[in-house]
């Protein structure tokens, strides 16, 4: 009992509340009131219409008031309800007299209608044309078609904050409140269409109401009480007038409320602000003054009355309107106190990677047109993404009016990586062999390959592709080049908190495995260093599963993370096999000359740990002797690799990979048992001549 004491304690008022109304207004339809109640809840329901109306007038967009149509939904079965217990009250009691149904209605019927029901009804009627034919009808229409348009611009929506995402304009928070947003403003415009035909079958069914109470009056004042005819129809004619007017002065408020709702555009200000900014000027008033003084100049018309409304008029047209005010500066003050603030986020860039566009670049991401180039800069992050196994971070894309028209910068934590200039309206022709008859344009290179290339106009691709071009739009060449860029510095972007993701993704399919790996096993720190040195030799880290193992089993002998990336390296060698020789094709390999390569060992003995163990000397022979033995694959397009003992496999990729960036150096344990290598070249051998066999 105690338990279920404290757990009722600790309910909140306002659960209770609502459910406790709904019993109510079913009460009011089925229980029998005294007209004391029936005045209370008479009073009740115009309360909350002048409530709601109040809070509609005052809200600066719709979605402020996003609990409208539930409120117009519990009002109207409110009304509802009154309307049956008014009607039972009515129809039993009505012959006592006009105060059988309580003050309110008899106030209604008598006060406002004067006590003639033949003008209440009258008065009645065009209250529900007002309501029905103008006010409900037309708010009915406009929430049908803002509900229509809001459905219909939702994909949109969505694509345009995934686009400012991808820019790096907002964050991923801020991403996720602008979705929620819109998907609460379709939500809100679907139900307020739902709501408006509330409001439309509420009017329809006073129209009923009335026609019942009057024909049941007269049936049950002349035949069950004896009424004469005209005391009947005085009696309940007047309290039918009186209950269906006491009915409709609420919904109309509701009727008014939500028309205001549904016709809010904009949300600068609420509407009292936002009609009197845009009323407010003085040029729309001065005609208005001239055309009420000549009214007032025409036989018959109250000059008393127009001449003041025009000389208002006038007034409001000529009158001098304050200067917006300006605080005088101190000399020796900074002028604005905002002038003055300089917060974190002036001097930090969220951003690790950012595209800087002159302003002629602009129509390239204006989304107006289509904003090609921020969809090719979608397309690369999700295709690197797949193909690196991390996600990479946004890129912020920016005008920058210190840059050329047609320039772009590419930087990653603010150094600047890459930078040419592009045209937004001609296609690059990029000569990718022998040209027999040149194009006519401007001569460039392809900032990605520094191929010689032509912008042309639009119209000459089809010759210039005829020709031997490759044609490429402008926002084509520039994702090339910063897909190029990102793909050969992605290892600078794969900070702690990428690897934290990765291994919160792994805790999803293989819990213990991430469990034993971090903090456990290795630091955040230390795993990121060591997927960010894979990362940096084009090796995907797909495949996290392995790796988090071959961490774990390497973790007890070293913490080291070169030495750890080393190790674990032969895990993730099928994978780079099968992307250099296909499923089941041979591995076409460059080796070492035993006497070249037992130099470099010594070498890298000599200095271990160095970035750089070879000498001067060494380099250069090295690289001269890659470069000779390699040149024929290359230019056959044959995809290989060069193949060296562990102990040098890392110092040889970094000598070489000025002169040959996309060639990768295995090591021997780094090829699978089962797969076959043909070596195709030797570097350092000896020439072969004529003579050798």
């Amino acid at each position: 009992m105690t338990a279920l004491a404290a757990r009722l304690g600790r309910i909140d008022a306002r659960t209770t509340l609502l459910p406790l109304a709904i019993l109510v207004l079913v009460a009011l339809m089925v229980v029998p009131l005294p007209a004391v109640l029936l005045d209370l809840f008479f009073i009740t329901n115009i309360a909350v219409a002048l409530i709601v109306l109040m809070v509609a007038i005052n809200i600066r967009q719709p979605l402020d008031f996003s609990a409208f149509p539930t409120v117009l939904l519990y009002a109207t079965l409110l009304r509802l309800a009154l309307n049956v217990a008014s009607t039972r009250v009515v129809l039993v009691h009505g012959h006592e007299g006009t105060a059988a149904a309580g003050h309110v209605i008899e106030a209604f019927g008598s006060f406002l209608v004067g006590g003639d029901y033949v003008v209440g009804l009258f008065v009645f009627a065009v209250l529900m044309i007002i309501n029905l034919v103008v006010i409900t009808k037309g708010a009915g229409r406009v929430s049908e078609v803002a509900a229509r348009f809001t459905l219909d611009a939702l994909p949109g929506k969505q694509m345009a904050i995934g686009a400012d995402l991808n820019a790096g304009l907002i964050t991923a928070d801020e991403a996720r409140l602008r979705r929620a947003e819109v998907t609460t403003e379709a939500d809100f415009h679907g139900a307020m269409d739902g709501s408006s035909k509330f409001v439309k079958g509420d009017a329809v069914a006073g129209v009923l109401i009335l026609a019942i109470n009057i024909i049941g009056g007269l049936i049950l004042g002349t035949v069950s009480h004896d009424l004469a005819l005209g005391d009947a129809a005085r009696t309940y004619l007047l309290l039918a007038v009186g209950d269906g007017l006491v009915a409709q002065v609420p919904a109309l408020l509701l009727s008014i409320a939500a028309a205001m709702v549904v016709t809010r555009v904009g949300k600068d200000n609420d509407l009292a602000g936002q009609v009197g900014v845009q009323l407010g000027q003085g040029a729309p008033w001065l005609p208005v003054g001239v055309i009420l003084a000549l009214l007032g100049l025409l036989p018959g018309m109250p000059l008393l009355i127009i001449a003041p409304a025009a000389a208002a008029a006038l007034w409001f047209a000529l009158r001098k309107r304050p200067a917006a005010p300006v605080a005088a500066a101190t000399p020796g003050e900074a002028p604005a106190a905002a002038d003055a603030h300089i917060d974190w986020s002036d001097v930090a860039d969220s951003a690790p990677a950012a595209l800087d566009i002159g302003f002629g670049l602009v129509p390239l991401v204006d989304e107006a047109r289509g904003a090609p180039l921020m969809a090719r800069i979608t397309a690369i992050r999700r295709q690197l993404s797949k193909q690196l196994g991390f996600v990479l971070p946004a890129v912020r894309v920016r005008d920058d009016l210190s840059l050329p028209p047609f320039h772009y910068r590419i930087t990653l934590a603010g150094v600047v990586v890459g930078e040419d200039e592009i045209f937004p309206d001609d296609v690059l022709a990029i000569a990718a062999g022998p040209i027999s008859t040149p194009i006519p344009g401007r001569e460039a290179a392809d900032p990605a390959f520094g191929l010689p290339a032509r912008w042309i106009d639009p119209a000459e691709a089809d010759l210039a592709e005829a020709a031997g071009y490759n044609v490429v739009d402008p926002a084509a060449v520039a994702g090339t080049h910063l897909n190029q860029l990102l793909g050969a510095h992605a290892h600078r972007l794969l900070g702690q908190d990428e690897v934290q993701a990765l291994i919160d993704t792994l805790a999803e399919t293989a819990p213990a495995l991430a469990a034993a790996l971090a903090p456990k096993a290795l630091s955040v720190a230390i795993i990121t260093q060591v997927l960010a040195r894979l990362v940096e030799e084009g090796i995907s880290i797909r495949d996290l599963r392995s790796i988090a193992g071959a961490l774990i089993a390497a973790a007890p002998h070293t913490q080291d993370p070169a030495e750890l990336a080393e190790r674990i390296r032969p895990v993730l060698g099928a994978a780079q096999v099968q992307a250099l020789a296909g499923v089941k094709g041979p591995l076409t390999a460059v080796a070492l000359d035993p006497g070249l390569e037992g130099l470099l060992v010594q070498a890298v003995r000599a200095n271990p740990g160095a970035a750089q163990p070879f000498d001067p000397a060494l380099v250069t022979r090295v690289a001269e002797a890659a470069a000779s033995a390699t040149a024929p694959l290359l230019a056959d397009g044959t995809r290989f690799a060069i193949v060296t003992v562990p102990p040098v496999r890392r110092a040889l990729w970094q000598l070489l990979r000025a002169r040959l960036p996309q060639v990768p150096v295995l090591a021997f344990p780094d090829i699978p048992d089962d797969r076959d290598v043909t070596v195709a070249a030797v570097i350092g051998a000896a020439p072969r001549t004529n003579g050798d066999s």
